[in-house]
């Protein structure tokens, strides 16, 4: 199976009494339905996914906006895996990475941190005095970022939300963003490690602000003429698109190019400057640029995201419409229009799932059983608990993958034959070999060794002879040119002689 990108979408009803929504995946390229899975209804920032690998299986976490339950999902069904009940109703929901720890935040600004493979509640805390919108962990997962409608931005370290020592003692977050006059909409972190990374929020009160974790300090503020309620980010950090719920999306360039004193353009990067350095996007002296970096989508945007190649920005709306925009031209490329009636609450993008149902191309290599199906082991979920249990927790112990005796589960797109092996090796590191045949006798490689040895050898003979002949010849023209300016110098030397030799004599006459 070759590497193929995929739209993982959630639909939600705009109407309580339409029903449930549902999750897809749909080919990028074509738009086509590759997988559904039912009976949901997660709102923004209520889904998060744990990518399949040729390993281990991922799977798919989904709150209720209307109830306290948690559904589960794999990419190897299409029914719901696990129902879990939660403590109360979450309004939004974050996991790490790897997978190992989920976040919930409720309506009451409080948030409870679980460990997904035993279900152990490690932390539970007020973090907020408003509800919680948004959850982020870093790219490491050693942080946890949330944003609440009490306008507040908070990053919590994970490691001292999970330290024994710690549990009695009052949790005090690592820094509070607090420069956002409104409620926080939406959170992006930016490539690093935590604390050395950036961090993108966005509110209500028009403003996207840039933020160093390092220095817990505000780089750059952003205004805009709407309130903004989404915001995408190129993985390498040089642009960053904001939407808004009436359907304009801006593109903001994180650097810009100027003539220099000494000629030349420069590259340099936008902002930086700190709580007094604030761009507006909607100056008059930028109006025309700004139409250039303006989307007008035409209808209540839901959700966007920025595609894994960072050429496509995709578009979810409240209208059941998934737009697909090229970023370097904002052409619109296609539109997947199969969810009418529905709203488009979450948008992301993925590698094809290895497991997915009905395309799982992994076998058993040499050892296994004639009848055991193809497979991929699944990352445990365990349900989660209602209140923090610390017996439990001393006591509790995580399912971990590990190989079985010699059998190992490869994807057959990463497995590489021996004689295609054998092949390539030829061709890049003995082109000689290659081209005359895979001959590997040691007698015939020892006469080519010969044979290139004795080369060597006539080759080093002629460079001594041509170097012999060059010093000849150098010597022969130097001694030309010197014996002939002596020769040029000895005739203006005797009638300087014979001048002398006239003006004695006349000398020597006597008066």
């Amino acid at each position: 199976m070759l590497l193929q990108e995929t739209i993982l979408c959630a639909t939600a009803p705009t109407n309580p009494t339409a029903g449930s929504g549902s999750i897809f995946l749909h080919d990028i390229q074509t738009g086509a339905t590759l997988a559904s899975f039912k009976q949901t209804n997660a709102g923004p920032h209520s889904l998060a996914t744990l990518k399949s690998k040729s390993t281990q299986g991922g799977f798919i976490l989904a709150s209720q906006p209307d109830k306290s339950i948690m559904n589960v999902y794999n990419f190897q069904k299409d029914q719901i895996s696990l129902k879990i009940v939660l403590p109360e109703k979450l309004t939004c929901i974050a996991l790490d990475h790897r997978g190992d720890f989920c976040a919930g935040g409720t309506a009451a600004g409080r948030i409870y941190l679980w460990e997904t493979a035993s279900g152990i509640m490690y932390s539970s805390w007020d973090a907020h005095y408003r509800q919680v919108n948004v959850l982020r962990f870093t790219n490491d997962g050693a942080a946890l970022i949330s944003g609440s409608d009490d306008s507040g931005v908070s990053v919590w370290s994970v490691s001292r939300l999970v330290d024994d020592d710690t549990q009695n003692e009052p949790i005090v977050p690592y820094c509070t963003l607090s420069d956002h006059t409104l409620p926080v909409t939406d959170i992006i972190c930016g490539i690093g490690v935590f604390p050395d990374c950036r961090v993108l929020t966005s509110s209500v009160d028009h403003s996207v602000k840039l933020w160093d974790l390092s220095s817990k300090t505000l780089l750059t503020t952003f205004q805009f003429p709407q309130a903004i309620t989404h915001i995408a980010w190129d993985v390498t950090e040089r642009l960053f698109f904001a939407a808004s719920s009436d359907g304009s999306i801006h593109q903001v360039n994180m650097f810009r190019e100027r003539e220099s004193k000494l000629g030349g353009i420069v590259t340099e990067a936008v902002g930086g400057a700190g709580v007094t350095d604030v761009i507006r996007i909607d100056d008059d002296a930028t109006r025309e640029a700004r139409k250039k970096r303006l989307i007008r989508v035409g209808q209540p945007i839901a959700s966007i995201c920025i595609s894994l190649t960072s050429t496509i920005l995709l578009v979810g709306t409240a209208e059941g419409s998934i737009h697909l925009y090229d970023v370097p031209s904002h052409q619109l490329l296609r539109t997947i229009s199969s969810h009418k009636g529905l709203s488009i609450a979450h948008l992301e993008t993925m590698i094809k799932p290895p497991d997915l149902i009905g395309h799982t191309s992994l076998e058993l290599r040499p050892g296994s059983v004639a009848d055991v199906k193809d497979f991929i082991p699944l990352k445990p979920v365990a349900p989660f608990q209602r209140m923090r249990d610390l017996k439990a927790r001393d006591a509790h112990e995580v399912s971990a993958l590990l190989p079985v005796g010699n059998i190992a589960y490869i994807d057959e797109s990463a497995d590489y034959d021996e004689a295609e092996f054998l092949q390539d090796y030829n061709f890049f590191f003995q082109p000689q070999a290659s081209s005359q045949g895979t001959n590997t006798d040691p007698s015939t490689l020892k006469s080519q060794v010969s044979a290139l040895e004795a080369e060597v050898e006539s080759l080093r003979q002629q460079l001594s002879k041509a170097k012999g002949i060059n010093d000849a010849m150098w010597d022969t023209v130097v001694n030309r040119l010197v014996s002939q300016e002596k020769d040029a110098e000895q005739p203006s030397k005797e009638p300087e002689e014979s001048d002398q030799a006239e003006r004695r004599r006349k000398r020597s006459r006597p008066a």
